[in-house]
């Protein structure tokens, strides 16, 4: 075992002392099945993978059984599976189509197989699984998510189709906003048209797909307006209302915001969103370039999350505005009815919690109580919806918060900061902990950084590094230059077979002072992904991306082996709250709620309780 994981241990001990949790109850999450996914690599070779889930031990065994040509199952391995999630087919008859099954055995009794994954008959050789696209014309797809719509462990794919879209700060007619969901064979499920009344951007819709009721199957909620059409043909409010001015612009008419079944995106309850656009001009304040607006830029920032504020039940915040007043609202979905929770507003700009938000947000549990807490950039909003912490340090464009400083209790926030005035002294970029209030370290004084990531990509540092600007290149969590500047200031994911992250940028993905080991080719054409998640196989990551001509969503999952075996990040409560935000404005990578690093694979056994579908 490395030095630094042993130091690691006993920090964590320590932080246990000072985080002590309160008398919390095991968080509701969603059942998934084994996620089984077979990639034919040619030559008759196949790589299996599947999932373990939170609630299982780590040494589970595995069996693996192959079916062909519709043949009785065929047992491939004579011991059961025990350190990894994934194994390697050989002489397999691709001319025929075969499906693999994965039993657990518990003890030496094989249970029944929970999932199975079919490769059809001389499919063609590739890593990634095809979902064909059912493009209104001139759409794509843009940012996605996902949740189990029908109750069967599988995720579906949630799609924001995207057609002419534009700014806060720009002037234009938009195209309505277009919601798909998909099955991931391909099968379209529903169709939400949000209407000519919501203006098409990464501002104003913020997907939240989770089960919020812990039946099993998950809702769909987003802001929606007059003319909105749900999944099953239900217009919501007055279909023949055009509230859009004269530069396309839409600051006038009703606001809501709506639940809507995930099986058939038929709407379930529409209540007013809140907090309502009030005065368009009284949305400014301190952050960004202090300034403010009256013809709708301010007003129109909107973001969305999933938290456990109670610390065992979903509940959905929409907000409004960062750059200067700042609004959440919490709300809980119980027995078909929305139930308004709570609602922080900073109000004005003398508060020191306007002008604090960024252009994403995250959610995590970091005093240690149980309950979820709201990053909002420079700003933490408690569980009951009360300020708990700012730096000050105002707006930025890209935050990071997970265990980032092994030398530092709990979780840690990275964050970039916009200084657009001259003379500003601020910190570009700042490191702070949420838990014990505090800010860690601070750099690039008096400069607007736009950008910068925080995560373990180099194995010989203890701990996660962070980047934000080619002159100071790549630096520990003290802030000290350790090595040359990556290439990517944008995305993370777990792709290879050890523990730290790769680089993620468009369709490529690096390793740190390697270079390239994978390229998506014929995928991409947005700087970002629809969504990086592991929604398949082992506990790694999928790189969710459409192709260049926008005729399909392709899923690519890793083939890579790896000797390290862990459960679904997806049951990690902050990844998976990660994975809900992640289409949220500026996107970002999800993270873990633990360590996870070079010398470090041990994850902690999250407390959770899996709900299945209620019949």
């Amino acid at each position: 075992m490395r030095i630094h994981s042993v130091l690691k241990c006993l920090m964590a001990l320590g932080a246990m002392a000072f985080f002590i949790p309160g008398a919390s109850a095991q968080r509701l999450m969603e059942h998934l099945d084994r996620g089984v996914v077979a990639v034919s690599q040619g030559k008759g070779n196949v790589f299996v993978g599947w999932r373990l889930l939170g609630t299982e031990p780590r040494d589970l065994g595995f069996n693996v059984y192959r079916a062909t040509g519709g043949g009785a199952p065929v047992k491939l391995n004579a011991e059961p599976i025990t350190k990894a999630t994934q194994f390697f087919d050989t002489r397999v008859d691709t001319t025929k189509a075969n499906t693999w099954f994965v039993h657990a055995v518990v003890g030496k009794k094989e249970q029944k197989a929970d999932g199975s994954f079919t490769i059809p008959a001389n499919a063609p050789v590739r890593q990634y699984l095809s979902i064909p696209m059912k493009n209104p014309q001139g759409y794509g797809a843009g940012d996605a998510t996902v949740g189990d719509l029908d109750g069967d462990g599988q995720y579906e794919i949630v799609v924001h189709m995207v057609g002419r879209g534009f700014d806060n700060s720009h002037e234009g007619f938009a195209t309505p906003p277009i919601i798909h969901a998909y099955k991931l064979d391909g099968t379209l499920m529903w169709e939400i048209n949000l209407g000519r009344n919501i203006r098409e951007g990464e501002h104003y819709t913020q997907m939240m797909v989770y089960d919020l009721d812990n039946d099993g199957i998950a809702e769909f909620a987003c802001k929606t307006a007059d003319g909105t059409i749900d999944g099953v043909g239900t217009v919501i409010g007055d279909s023949t209302k055009d509230y859009r001015n004269s530069v396309g612009r839409i600051i006038e008419g009703p606001e809501y915001f709506t639940i809507f079944n995930g099986t058939t995106g038929a709407i379930m309850q529409t209540v007013d969103y809140v907090p309502p656009r009030g005065d368009v001009s009284a949305w400014g304040g301190e952050g960004g370039n202090r300034g403010n607006d009256s013809y709708g830029n301010r007003v129109d920032r909107f973001l969305a999350c999933i938290a456990y504020l109670d610390g065992k039940n979903p509940s959905v915040i929409m907000t409004r505005g960062y750059y200067g007043r700042s609004v959440l609202a919490a709300w809980d979905w119980k027995k078909g009815k929305l139930q308004l929770r709570w609602v922080f507003d900073s109000k004005n700009r003398e508060s020191p919690y306007s002008g604090q938000g960024n252009h994403q947000l995250s959610v995590a549990d970091v005093d240690g109580d149980g309950f979820d807490e709201i990053l909002f950039g420079s700003l933490v909003v408690d569980h009951d919806g009360t300020p708990a912490y700012t730096t000050g340090f105002r707006h930025g464009d890209a935050m990071h918060v997970s265990d980032l400083d092994i030398d530092s209790p709990g979780l840690e926030v990275f964050t970039v900061h916009e200084l657009e005035e001259e003379g500003e002294t601020g910190p570009g970029a700042s490191l702070y902990s949420p838990g014990l209030k505090k800010v860690l370290w601070k750099g690039a004084m008096g400069e607007d950084i736009g950008g910068g990531v925080a995560e373990d990509i180099d194995p010989s540092n203890p701990g996660a590094e962070m980047w934000f600007h080619r002159k100071y290149g790549l630096l520990n969590m003290k802030g000290d230059s350790i090595g040359p500047m990556p290439s990517s200031t944008g995305w993370v994911i777990w792709w290879d077979g050890g523990l730290t992250r790769q680089l993620l940028s468009g369709s490529r993905i690096d390793k740190y002072k390697v270079g390239p080991i994978f390229t998506a080719e014929g995928a991409g054409g947005g700087g970002y992904p629809s969504l990086t998640a592991d929604i398949l196989g082992d506990w790694r990551e999928e790189l969710i991306i459409r192709s260049r001509d926008r005729s399909e969503l392709r899923i690519y999952t890793t083939t890579v082996p790896t000797e390290h075996k862990m459960y679904t990040l997806m049951h990690d409560p902050v990844y998976r709250l990660g994975i809900a935000w992640q289409n949220v404005t500026y996107n970002k990578p999800p993270h873990l709620g633990f360590w996870l690093g070079a010398g470090v694979d041990k994850a902690p056994t999250p407390d959770i309780k899996l709900m299945r579908r209620k019949k």
